[in-house]
């Protein structure tokens, strides 16, 4: 198995802290607002799927890359309706990670993660 390279794994804690933080914080607005909207699901889904693809980064799972890049470009939607300065580091960050984990070094890791099918 190939070694992991450093950026995949500082990506990886990166989403599993945003996801953390984000579950953390969402979940307690959840409390605050004191009913259960079908809406506020979203609030804890989309800070779970940071987590997921995060800890499955670590784990060398190829899908992880594309849900790490999804939510990501989902962030980079969502802060187009925010300032400008919140799109500019969203959209930074979607190019570095998609620059990082797309890598020749990245997919060797992730390619050799893969199981073997007979």
């Amino acid at each position: 198995m190939n070694k992991r390279p450093l950026p995949v794994s500082v990506i990886s804690w990166i989403y599993v802290a945003a996801g953390v933080v984000g579950f953390g914080v969402h979940a307690k607005e959840l409390v605050t607002l004191g009913v259960f909207r079908t809406d506020a699901i979203w609030l804890v889904l989309v800070p779970l799927l940071a987590i997921a693809a995060g800890v499955y980064l670590l784990g060398g799972r190829n899908w992880a890359r594309w849900l790490a890049v999804a939510w990501m470009a989902f962030h980079v939607i969502l802060s187009a309706f925010h300032s400008a300065q919140q799109l500019a580091v969203h959209a930074v960050m979607l190019g570095l990670f998609v620059y990082f984990l797309f890598r020749p070094e990245a997919t060797a890791y992730f390619r050799a993660a893969q199981p073997r099918t007979p």
